[in-house]
């Protein structure tokens, strides 16, 4: 029976190197770490043996989590990332009845609001000009929403501001849009992308796995759905983010065969620009209040999946993302030790965490965001939606040569 380790030994793993702890890994798990370190790619790796490192306990939780550095160190350099951008949620009437979500309204409620395009470019207007090169823009699905719905969203940003990078639209709201307009879906998809669409946002996964999916939303788009829709997209040019959410009713085979689904599509579309593991917060859920949910991530679990994640997706998606809305300060630093590279956008705006009981805040500036990466020892830079470009936020004279040519060649 392996020992559990302690949130303490947990908060203290940073400070672990790879000789201090590899001989108390059990044999399976270490040969799986040292494959993956040696060849920096994952392919190789059975699902049995993914299934085990998804298990990890004790000291060979401990051990994933330094490999996870490593592997982190190695493929992705010592540069943290972030995105200035918006969120701009433009609606909460939603037809669909989530029971993770607690963000959606009905729409006789008292607190419903709907966005009119004018206010929807204003707010992208506002963001330019305070320096975001992105908004991500979602909403819940309302009933008879005009046909061309989230074209013209789409035209009225780039309208009032043609350079914006416009990062939109769930695979959820792009099977209500094909079912709207009755286009199909790489017709609608390429419409969409002529008329500014950047990128998509690879959410609306939650778990890949219909049993689950029924437990969280019976009225949500299917597995086989979601994967049309980001391959198609794929196809059409439009690159897109993956996601995963988990601490509620899914187990950790469930992580390593999405990670592995997520590869697979990777290896055939090269279409994904980063992976997001999503905490589920629990306090203000449908979810949690019947009973159907545990109560969000330990931090064994917030650790572990962005650990797996690293590890299960190298040689495949290089960039992991921490979701600072969903952690606390300390957490999101912590798992940025764990494998991560990238600490998401600013936001600006958060309402979807923030209204299921999230308390990290709706906004971290990018002068936050550097003081966060300069406190653990890496190096902050600001990039583009699709990692093309990045602005190392160091004056040069901070930086030693060693430091300088790491960033570099990242």
């Amino acid at each position: 029976m392996l020992r559990e380790v302690t949130d303490s030994e947990l908060q203290a793993f940073p400070a672990l190197e790879w000789s201090d702890i590899f001989s108390r890994i059990t044999p399976g798990i270490r040969l799986s770490l040292e494959r993956v370190l040696g060849t920096q790619d994952a392919a190789s790796l059975s699902l049995e043996e993914s299934y085990g490192l998804a298990n990890a306990a004790g000291e060979d939780l401990l051990g994933l989590l330094v490999a996870a550095n490593m592997l982190r160190a190695e493929l992705a350099g010592n540069i943290v990332t972030y995105v200035v951008n918006r969120n701009i949620n433009f609606t909460n009437i939603c037809f669909v009845g989530c029971k993770f979500c607690a963000f959606s309204r009905g729409p006789r409620e008292a607190d419903t609001y709907f966005l009119t395009f004018d206010e929807v470019a204003r707010k992208a207007l506002e963001a330019w000009e305070l320096g975001a090169t992105e908004v991500c823009i979602q909403g819940g699905l309302p009933r008879n929403l005009p046909k061309f719905y989230y074209r013209d969203i789409l035209r009225a940003v780039k309208n009032a501001v043609p350079r914006m990078h416009i990062h939109a639209f769930s695979p959820m709201e792009i099977v209500y849009g094909v079912e709207l307009t009755g286009m199909p879906l790489a017709d609608y998809l390429s419409m969409l992308r002529d008329n500014g669409l950047g990128t998509l946002p690879g959410t609306a996964a939650e778990i890949l796995d219909d049993e689950i999916r029924q437990i969280l939303s019976a009225n949500k788009l299917s597995t086989a759905q979601w994967i049309e829709v980001i391959r198609t997209a794929h196809r059409c040019g439009i690159r897109t983010t993956s996601t995963l959410m988990y601490g509620h009713a899914e187990t950790p085979a469930h992580w390593v065969r999405q990670m592995r689904l997520l590869r697979e599509i990777q290896s055939e579309t090269g279409g994904f620009t980063e992976f997001v593991p999503l905490g589920f917060v629990h306090q203000n859920t449908i979810l949690f209040h019947q009973g159907l949910s545990r109560t969000g991530p330990s931090l064994a679990e917030h650790l572990k999946v962005h650990a797996l994640a690293r590890v299960l997706l190298a040689g495949s998606i290089h960039n992991i993302q921490v979701s600072w809305v969903k952690l606390n300060r300390q957490l999101s630093q912590l798992c940025l030790h764990a494998g991560a590279n990238d600490y998401g956008g600013t936001l600006m705006e958060e309402n979807i965490s923030r209204e299921a009981g999230a308390t990290a805040g709706q906004y971290t500036s990018p002068e936050d965001f550097q003081s966060l990466i300069l406190e653990i020892g890496r190096i902050p830079a600001e990039r583009n939606t699709v990692y093309s470009k990045i602005n190392i936020k160091l004056p040069l004279e901070d930086l030693i040569a060693e430091q300088a040519l790491e960033a570099e060649f990242a």
